[in-house]
């Protein structure tokens, strides 16, 4: 007991040794302050924002190896190391203007390092930049992304596609957890909605050895908003009109903080009708409705930093089809349809010690669905339970030739899932499903060059229950499975110049069937298919090279992305070349399969014309069986093209842009078995926006134009498509986001 009490006080005295507080002023070549510049402590990892006035200040246990970076758009990101013996420092930026993206600190990867630092490349992009897009979801918005779509069932549903992969091979984490809600369904989404939530980061690619089993073909990471700094009130209204749906967005947030406490709660509603296409007719039940609440508390004193958040969101959701007797603009759902409603709890801790820090996150997931085929009964009643943890030590930071430094981590992360069934109707079975996982990883960093490593063991264990007799269709048999794998991660950063970075990198993922693959045993409305399950199938388990090279002057900037994913096992539908129930019969099967492709793109603007930028993307990806069968969902080639215009004409209005914006996305011949081509198609979108200063409040305003020629077209990965229902047509929006 005494040597456990001794232990405590040396703790405790650490502790104390190390509490700092760390504060400075942001200002730009002019001396003016920069308002809502980002500062990034590195170890233990803190955000901030500044004020109107470039302040920003924080009190915090540093690590002896911390760090402080500044970035904000329009300036070139700086990174400062901070002395941790000293109880009070003071850290001024001055910001040298940038004509590219800032790099970021990347929240998503292990060490949270720059984005210049990092060894994959991470996309980032802010909510800000997606609703300037005139994005109607947060879906819409990411899937502008190059190398990302998405699968949609109208404006309402929709599902992330990162290269190809998508369901269950593309792991979404929001409030530092990861998020279940039933993703094997192709109308199923995402459950989330854009208020609240600052940005995404996108890792494509396998991430298994951070997220274990489902990150095979990539990670969606949305960061929440941040927390007010101490002694300040912020409020917020955020309003969006679209005229297409005569659709409506509306959110209002408040947050404060102490030097201790920290709150923040903010509400939203959305609501649509039925979206019009370019033939002038609207799709009926395409229409929805949203709410959704957030909430946040956090706790910051001396070694620790609690956050607990929570989300609640309710989608009200109607299955669209093509009647041109049943035109309306009735908000209120038909049948059929679906409510969901997810509740997702978490909280975020972090405890931070003299030389190292311990990072503990936990969360809840509640997701309740119902579908509804032709009454207020519902036929399909699912409650999918998740609780989750994650557990992670940074140890202590080694210094060689003093140089060269390296930092590792090791960490257990875990689920324990439940899946019950309450309605006439069964998808799935009832089941449980519970992981563990245990990694380790490693990061090198000498003369600017990074040297990244890690390895994870995984296990799953499923047990489902018997339903109804064996012999008929819609009865599932128990079923207890166990899935192992073991997965690295490998990869090494350079700059081979001033202006060039190299990136090669090299990585295996793995995913377990889910419950749908392994058991099914009926006809799937959404997809009038007689699908059955197959409780033999083996994990699948891929390795994936990756190669980035960025080149960055003071006025171009160009990068390449090329990928090779190897997949053992893939599993996917098969025809059977029957019918079963008057539906044709489809079998879950495996085989090898590969995928290839990448993202090129340029970004320059002529000088002296600095306030001139021009960005060109294309993407392409490529997706075979090993018998030389196309794989399914794999998006077309995509070649995006903007010319925007940065405007600062006067004090009363800045941050100004205006934008053009040419995508054409290629004709689709590409296709599984099931699938029929698509054709090429244009869109031509326009925005404009800029800050507006209301005293010591500002107003952001935007106003978007998409699908301004009024194209009609039908996207290849559409779930209308087979019906030849064509996508939504010109939509204008207006938005305005008042700040006070």
């Amino acid at each position: 007991m005494k040597k456990f009490l001794n232990l405590l006080c040396f703790i405790y005295a650490s502790v104390l040794l190390g509490q700092t507080t760390v504060s400075g002023v942001v200002t730009n070549g002019q001396n003016q302050p920069v308002n809502g510049a980002q500062i990034t402590i590195s170890k233990p990892y803190t955000t901030l924002t500044t004020n109107n006035k470039g302040y920003f200040e924080t009190t915090i246990t540093l690590d002896q190896n911390a760090t402080i970076s500044c970035s904000a758009i329009h300036y070139e990101t700086q990174s400062k190391k901070l002395d941790m013996a000293q109880q009070n420092t003071i850290v001024n930026f001055k910001l040298t203007e940038s004509f590219f993206q800032m790099d970021e600190v990347v929240v998503s990867t292990a060490f949270q390092k720059l984005q210049s630092q990092n060894v994959i490349k991470v996309t980032h992009q802010t909510t800000k930049s997606m609703q300037q897009k005139g994005a109607t979801t947060l879906i819409e918005g990411v899937a502008s992304v190059p190398g990302v779509t998405q699968i949609a069932t109208g404006t309402s549903i929709g599902k992330p596609v990162i290269r190809g992969l998508s369901g269950n091979r593309v792991l979404v984490y929001s409030q530092g957890i990861r998020v279940e809600n039933q993703q094997f369904g192709d109308e199923h989404g995402l459950g989330l909605n854009d208020a609240g939530i600052e940005s995404v980061e996108i890792i494509k690619g396998p991430a298994s050895l951070l997220y274990g089993s489902d990150a095979l073909g990539g990670v969606l990471y949305f960061n929440p908003e941040k927390m007010a700094l101490p002694k300040e009130w912020k409020i917020n209204f955020n309003q969006k009109w679209f005229s297409n749906t005569h659709g409506s967005h509306s959110t209002l947030g408040v947050k404060t903080a102490t030097e201790k406490w920290s709150f923040l709660a903010r509400a939203s509603h959305n609501s649509h009708a039925d979206y019009k296409i370019p033939e002038g007719q609207r799709i009926t039940n395409s229409r929805y409705n949203e709410s959704d609440l957030k909430a946040a508390i956090g706790y910051k004193h001396r070694q620790l930093s609690s956050v607990v958040r929570y989300n609640w969101n309710k989608l009200d959701i109607g299955l669209p089809y093509f009647d041109t007797d049943n035109q309306s603009l009735s908000k209120k759902t038909t049948f059929p349809k679906q409510a969901v409603t997810n509740h997702l709890w978490s909280i975020n801790n972090t405890l931070t010690f003299t030389k190292s820090v311990l990072e503990f996150n936990m969360g809840y997931i509640a997701n309740l669905r119902n579908e509804f085929e032709d009454s207020d009964v519902a036929l399909l009643n699912m409650k999918l339970q998740t609780f989750n943890y994650d557990l992670k030590y940074h140890l202590p930071k080694i210094k060689r030739n003093g140089a060269t430094q390296i930092e590792t981590i090791i960490g257990i992360q875990g689920m324990s899932q439940t899946n019950r069934n309450f309605g006439e109707e069964l998808l799935i079975p009832n089941a449980k499903t519970v992981d563990f996982g245990i990694l380790g990883t490693t990061h090198i960093e000498w003369n600017k060059q990074v040297l990244e490593g890690g390895i994870r063991f995984d296990n799953r264990q499923i047990d489902t229950e018997n339903h109804g007799p064996l012999s008929e269709p819609g009865s599932f048999e128990a079923l207890n499975r166990r899935f192992d794998s073991w997965n690295f991660s490998l990869g090494y950063k350079t700059h081979v110049n001033k202006y060039l970075l190299l990136r090669v990198h090299l990585a295996s993922g793995f995913r377990a069937p889910n419950l749908a693959e392994l058991t099914s045993n009926g006809i799937h409305e959404g997809t009038n298919r007689y699908e059955i399950g197959n409780a033999h199938l083996k994990n699948e388990q891929n390795i994936q090279t990756d190669l980035n090279l960025e080149y960055q002057s003071k006025h171009f900037e160009l990068f390449v992305n090329g990928f090779y994913n190897g997949i053992s096992n893939f599993i996917y539908i098969s025809p059977l070349g029957i019918d079963i129930e008057d539906a044709p019969a489809f079998e879950y099967t495996q085989a090898n399969s590969r995928l290839l492709g990448g993202e090129v793109g340029v970004h320059f603007h002529p000088h002296p014309l600095d306030w001139l930028h021009f960005e060109s993307s294309f993407e392409t990806v490529n997706g075979k069986l090993q018998s030389g069968a196309y794989l399914p969902l794999i998006p077309a080639n995509r070649w995006n093209n903007t010319l925007k215009a940065v405007l600062n004409p006067n004090k009363w209005f800045t941050e100004g842009y205006v934008f053009a914006n040419w995508q054409t996305t290629f004709a689709q011949h590409n296709v599984h078995a099931f699938e029929t081509p698509s054709n090429e198609y244009s869109l031509l979108n326009f925005g404009f926006g800029g800050k507006v200063p209301l005293g010591k409040s500002f107003l952001n305003l935007h106003l978007n134009i998409n699908n301004m020629l009024n194209t009609s077209y039908i996207a290849h990965l559409s779930r209308l498509k087979t019906e030849g229902i064509p996508n939504i047509g010109r939509n204008f929006s207006v938005g305005i986001d008042w700040q006070f």
